[in-house]
């Protein structure tokens, strides 16, 4: 990840936090769901219906005002509908308390949400107290959470939002909105207001999350590069939260809808669906490591035994660090401290090959390092194992299409043959 925290211990308490969070998702649906505002004679959100399946992620998309962030904040009833149902599992959560309703429901939204005059652990703490845990079980599930988000508890337990970096706070935020083990989470543009980099690394953790814990998300944006890497399904919705389409992200790709549906979807469709495919479906190569304690006659001994003419470094806790070339140890003199490139994005195993692509493309050696989740190194991925793949897709694209031509091909040759026999048929009874 892009921020370095984590402990020696963290991997076991890792496998502590998969274990002991037991509740899954839940099934979401929505019956004729509407909102109207006074005043407005049009409804914000009319009509809605749908059935968001136990453990999937299924992403809102459409334009501004589409009513996308509204249809999800009625889920939780921070808005509350004008009509229609909302059932969660097997209860219908329409006319209960929404302050309990809430607690069962978890909430990130973009600006992370955390109460400035709280700690890191008071905020992820806040709904299991206000739910009845014992002390023991708040701070066990605290540190639990911490872990869980890839932040180290002993580094973060005691600081306060404003000494957070934004993906920092995020992760607090989404550590937060798991903490009391809801079967649901609704994420509103959670990850809008960081940085590229920082964004991606956050998708990948709740890949990763999603993996480990199967909740039912309800994630609503406006990228649709985005809902494509994170969604299980995608509804494209227009507005008043029409549903244009509900469907898989591949669905989608090779066979939008409408016009509307293929203006969200954009050029270059071909190349949208790297988002499908995850760093953890190509080969992830080999490449000779040292560490920054090594002495340097070590590191050159290593380059001479290596095929190529570059190492990567690796920091103490066997991050990547640095790209070192030959040349650069040959200046080095002694010292490695100015030499080489330091490695400025690496790519987990959840990323798309879309996020590989691009940090391959920025940097000038053609590769990109893949770390595991608390930032350690695994291998590399390079810009040939890439196009590999996107000449496979392109190629499948195009052996699709034929298989298409050839279908409709039959298809009026059936037509044809049809019409004709018809026609002898018209003629005979005549």
């Amino acid at each position: 990840m892009s921020e370095p925290t984590e402990s020696p211990q963290a991997p076991a308490a890792a496998s502590s936090a998969a274990t002991s969070t037991t509740t899954s998702g839940a099934t979401i649906r929505l019956e004729n769901l509407t909102k109207r505002y006074p005043g407005n004679p049009n409804p914000s959100v009319d009509d809605v219906s749908m059935e968001i399946k136990a453990g999937e992620t299924v992403v809102f998309v459409g334009p501004s005002g589409c009513g996308k962030s509204t249809t999800l904040k009625m889920i939780n009833r921070l808005i509350e509908p004008t009509s229609g149902r909302i059932r969660i599992g097997d209860e219908d959560v329409t006319d209960m308390d929404p302050v309990k309703l809430r607690r069962k429901i978890g909430y990130a939204i973009q600006s992370s949400g955390l109460f400035p005059h709280m700690t890191v652990a008071e905020n992820i703490a806040l709904v299991p107290k206000m739910t009845g845990w014992s002390k023991s079980r708040v701070k066990d599930r605290v540190e639990e959470m911490l872990d869980l988000v890839g932040l180290d508890p002993r580094e973060f337990h005691g600081r306060y939002p404003r000494q957070l970096s934004g993906g920092q706070q995020q992760r607090v935020g989404v550590a937060r909105a798991l903490a009391a083990d809801p079967p649901v989470l609704l994420m509103d543009e959670p990850f809008g207001a960081v940085d590229p980099i920082t964004r991606d690394h956050l998708q990948d953790e709740l890949i990763r999350l999603q993996h480990e814990l199967h909740k039912t998300i309800v994630f609503v944006t406006h990228d649709f590069d985005e809902a494509i890497k994170l969604g299980d399904r995608i509804a494209v919705l227009r507005e008043r939260s029409h549903i244009a389409q509900f469907d898989t992200p591949e669905a989608i790709l090779t066979n939008p809808a409408d016009d509307f549906v293929s203006g969200f979807v954009g050029a270059g469709a071909a190349l949208k669906r790297l988002n499908l495919t995850r760093v953890r479906d190509v080969e992830i190569a080999e490449f000779p490591t040292v560490s920054v304690d090594d002495p340097l006659q070590q590191i050159f001994n290593t380059l001479r035994a290596g095929q190529g003419n570059e190492l990567l470094m690796l920091d103490r806790r066997g991050r990547p660090y640095k790209w070192l070339r030959r040349g650069d140890l040959m200046r080095a003199k002694g010292s490695l401290a100015r030499a080489g490139q330091l490695v400025h994005d690496t790519v987990t195993r959840d990323a798309t090959l879309h996020d590989a692509l691009e940090a391959v493309l920025t940097d000038s050696g053609g590769r990109v390092a893949v770390t595991g989740r608390r930032g350690e190194y695994i291998g590399v991925v390079d810009m040939e194992t890439l196009m590999n793949s996107v000449h496979e897709m392109l190629e499948a694209d195009r052996l699709t299409a034929a298989e298409h031509a050839h279908d409709l091909e039959e298809l009026r040759h059936h037509r044809v043959e049809r019409d004709l026999e018809g026609l002898d048929d018209g003629a005979g009874g005549s």
